[in-house]
């Protein structure tokens, strides 16, 4: 593709979320306040972290060129925690991704997460899931992806976070922006993309910068994923092995679908999500990210 868009249109249809009146335990519309649009109606099975013992909240981060929104939790009181960015899905910076942020905290993390489409729009409010790729995720750069990401790391540094700990997660579309980010920056210690494109465009894919990985990267993927195909996974794990990473990995949940995680949507698997989670806060520990 031309653009800097990280999904190919074929994968763009299996990201959608189901909404019609069969999905289990629908919500009310007015239950779902905070989730995107596109998102709408959210599951009743929807896990909501509360924020009991944290500072949490919106928060504006200065880039190079302008002000961004973004959400960031940390346990009240606590500095020198260890910074874990949460880059989001393709849906933007919504419930979903603050709660994500608030477990993290409650394990003890400063999470942040920037909302890297603020220069194009925001993708909470899409209603046309065409013209949120249209608008807003086809026109973001991946230069500029590092440049907000770098810029709210120092946004956690003015907190007295501990960016020197760093570790970075991701999901759908921020789970190729993971892989991503972290070959292009060395001070990432650890990070664990969740279903992330590994072959799609921009250039180069996470698949082509496997060589600048260097053992820090555990991505989590669904054997059931409709938009990442299982080649695209062997892909990866030969290009690691042809880099010489016998460190890095992919971990496959061969009956998990795309969005597996995401427990607002009908493709929540929960005993994936839980085994995922943990080995995740498992791969930060063991990278000095604690």
């Amino acid at each position: 593709m031309a653009d800097d868009m990280d999904l190919k249109t074929s994968q763009l249809k299996s990201l959608i979320p189901p909404t019609d009146a069969t999905r289990r335990g629908l919500l009310g519309l007015s239950a779902g306040a905070g989730y995107a649009l596109l998102v709408q109606p959210v599951s009743a099975a929807t896990i909501a972290t509360d924020a009991k013992g944290l500072t949490a909240g919106d928060i504006s981060i200065r880039t190079v060129d302008r002000e961004i929104g973004g959400y960031r939790a940390y346990p009240a009181g606590k500095t020198g925690l260890a910074t874990v960015v949460v880059i989001h899905e393709i849906f933007g910076v919504h419930e979903h991704i603050k709660d994500l942020c608030r477990r993290l905290a409650k394990a003890g993390y400063y999470a942040i997460a920037p909302d890297l489409y603020a220069r194009y729009g925001d993708a909470t409010q899409s209603s046309d899931f065409r013209k949120l790729i249209a608008d807003i995720v086809s026109k973001t750069k991946t230069a500029e992806i590092k440049s907000d990401i770098d810029s709210a790391l120092m946004f956690a540094k003015g907190e007295k976070a501990n960016t020197a700990k760093l570790g970075v997660t991701g999901f759908c579309w921020g789970g190729g922006q993971t892989w991503r980010y972290t070959a292009m920056t060395p001070a990432v210690k650890a990070a664990c993309p969740f279903y992330g494109p590994l072959t799609a465009d921009p250039k180069p894919s996470p698949v082509e910068l496997a060589a600048q990985i260097k053992g820090r990267v555990m991505g989590f993927y669904g054997g059931k994923d409709q938009g990442i195909p299982q080649t695209d996974v062997e892909k990866m794990r030969a290009a690691l092995k042809a880099a010489g990473d016998s460190k890095s990995g992919v971990t496959v949940y061969p009956n998990s679908p795309h969005g597996f995680v995401a427990d607002y949507r009908d493709s929540y698997v929960e005993a994936d999500a839980k085994d995922a989670w943990g080995k995740m806060l498992a791969w930060f520990k063991s990278h000095g990210v604690v």
